[in-house]
């Protein structure tokens, strides 16, 4: 929904407008930059946490596209399923140490760039 936030927090400053594909891209950001600020190798706490909450952010967009309600095209949907389930079982390899954060930071990456119209 396109609920007016106002920025100064008073009934008479001017209303900026959050639309659900800002939303969207403020999840991947916060995600995302606690994937960067991790080590890339994926040990830690740290890479632990961000890996578990970039397996969320990917688990609720999986859900979502599987609705019957989801109005993307077909073919994105398909894209972006096959890359919730890449990012999700990368995210498992590197809780196994298999694996680095890298592919998960790119991945959210070029989703935010296509979020913003910047391409990937």
């Amino acid at each position: 929904m396109n609920a007016p936030v106002f920025v100064s927090g008073t009934p008479f400053a001017a209303p900026q407008i959050r639309t659900d594909r800002d939303n969207e891209y403020d999840s991947f950001a916060r995600v995302t930059r606690r994937l960067k600020a991790a080590d890339v190798t994926g040990r830690g706490a740290l890479a632990s946490e961000a890996v578990h909450m970039n397996t969320q952010l990917w688990s609720a967009l999986a859900s979502d596209l599987v609705l019957p309600d989801n109005a993307l095209p077909e073919a994105l949907k398909a894209q972006l399923l096959s890359l919730a389930l890449f990012s999700i079982r990368h995210g498992f390899r590197v809780a196994a140490g298999e694996g680095d954060l890298s592919p998960l930071i790119d991945i959210n990456a070029s989703i935010m760039a296509g979020l913003r119209g910047t391409g990937a």
